[in-house]
């Protein structure tokens, strides 16, 4: 069920390594840092995408489409989740007897003799990955790090630094999160997710308790206050009597404090209170922000060098990003495919309409996740003033009977309903919004690409096309 968990393999060790499946974000990360810290690096996909022509400009060798030969003299085979077992490369390497290795356990062979801050959570670990990379990079610190996401702040979602700090994100979809050894655990919240893969929430909730229990005797756990689950995690490790805790967010016993006074923002630990000023909307974000303040605390930085910092931070790709605006109308993406984060994105959304209306067009993502949230997914879209459900969006899974977007739309309001793909859909929206409205477009498939249609047909609208 879970990942293998290998002792570490040294960097050096792996000798030659190829890449199936380079061009995916979290593989690519991999493949870019191991480039800049001298190791010969190979790579295939299945069609070309602009990441290998960058990492064929850093050196890396790029073939397009999988064949048995693209492996060449490669000693260690590094293969991404969605590479079935079936393919021609991953076929040859287990034939040659070539150790293959998840890129988790790859990450973490790249930064084995780094300082490791490790961020997990069932949701906003790019968004927090992303903040403290941007806030230690403006401390002068020039950590390496590798995210999931794309980065409009960092231009790029993985580097090598210079500092021996590493930044990582640590995912627990599938409990890979469990190969990495970090100096500094972030827990943004633990939330039952993934049970696909996990099977009940109880199993979820232990795979956080094996990840706290990777910290080293001088190990913290920086966890969320405000989040029930990352609070209950903090209360269970710090009983385990050998980790030091440190609790951020809102809650009279967080370490470090979020409040706002007369609307501004601001934050407080032991070393005093410092303004806020964050370029992202949503109190996610701040709670986010708060997380990267005590990582950047616990690493040294001066805090209000710290507080400072963090205005820099633009938001994380396909985290309620600008796409355009249109007849006055403007319209943001999101990758919000869980129920709270779909309900902090339109929190979000709602923030910046201000007494305008809120338009979501949200793709659920797996049948199995729809099957277990569609109520919760439902309540968090009423919150939106129209909202609209596209079909789901199978990615890894094979249709599940009688699971469709149907079971979310039943429990929609006044303002909801299905909606077919396609210009429908970007019908449908242009309909429902007027000046001054925010449209969404929010899941974590292909309705991303929704949001620069919707610009366009708003734009022509506009024009009096």
């Amino acid at each position: 069920m879970t990942q293998p968990h290998h002792p570490t393999p040294s960097l050096a060790s792996l000798g030659r390594v190829h890449f199936i499946g380079i061009g995916g974000v979290g593989m690519s990360a991999v493949a870019r840092i191991m480039v800049a810290r001298g190791i010969p690096v190979s790579g295939s996909d299945a069609k070309a995408l602009p990441v290998m022509t960058d990492l064929a400009a850093a050196g890396a060798r790029i073939a397009v489409g999988y064949a048995a030969g693209n492996l060449g003299d490669a000693q260690t085979v590094v293969a991404g989740s969605a590479i079935r077992p079936d393919n021609p490369e991953l076929a040859a390497a287990r034939a040659a007897g070539l150790p293959v290795l998840h890129r988790s356990e790859a990450l973490a062979a790249t930064m084995a003799d780094d300082t490791v801050v490790a961020v997990a959570g069932t949701h906003g670990k790019s968004t927090t990955t992303s903040m403290i990379t941007v806030l230690l990079q403006g401390a002068g610190l020039h950590p390496s790090f590798a995210i999931g996401a794309n980065v409009p702040a960092l231009g790029v979602n993985a580097a090598h630094g210079s500092s021996g700090i590493f930044v990582a994100e640590a995912d627990e979809s599938d409990g890979s999160f469990l190969n990495y050894r970090p100096t500094i655990a972030v827990v943004t919240n633990v939330e039952p997710d993934h049970l696909d893969f996990y099977g009940t929430a109880e199993a979820v909730y232990a795979s956080f308790d094996s990840f706290t229990a990777l910290l080293p005797a001088e190990g913290v756990l920086v966890a969320c206050a405000d989040d029930p689950g990352a609070k209950a995690l903090a209360e269970r490790t710090l009983a385990r009597g050998n980790t030091r805790v440190v609790l951020y967010g809102t809650a009279a016993d967080a370490a470090i404090r979020l409040h706002e006074d007369s609307g501004r923002m601001g934050i407080s630990s032991a070393a005093g209170t410092f303004g806020l000023d964050l370029q992202v909307p949503g109190r996610h974000n701040a709670l986010n922000a708060a997380a990267a303040f005590a990582v950047a605390l616990e690493l040294g930085v001066a805090p209000e060098t710290a507080a400072a910092a963090l205005a820099d931070f633009s938001g994380a790709s396909r985290r309620f990003e600008f796409k355009g605006e249109g007849r006055g109308i403007r319209v943001y993406d999101d990758y919000a495919h869980h129920p709270t984060e779909v309900r902090a994105a339109l929190s979000a959304a709602r923030a910046v309409a201000g007494q305008h209306k809120v338009h979501v067009l949200f793709q659920p993502h797996l049948f199995s996740r729809t099957r277990e949230f569609a109520r919760e997914f439902a309540e968090a879209l009423n919150s939106a003033d129209t909202a609209l459900v596209l079909d789901i969006y199978p990615a890894r899974e094979d249709p599940i009977p009688g699971v469709t977007s149907g079971l979310i739309a039943e429990h929609l309001g006044a303002g909801g309903s299905l909606v077919g793909p396609g210009g429908e859909a970007v019908q449908a929206v242009v309909a429902a919004a007027a000046p001054g409205d925010i449209v969404l477009t929010a899941g974590a498939g292909d309705v991303t690409a929704y949001g620069p249609q919707i610009v366009e047909a708003l734009r022509i609208e506009a024009a009096g096309g």
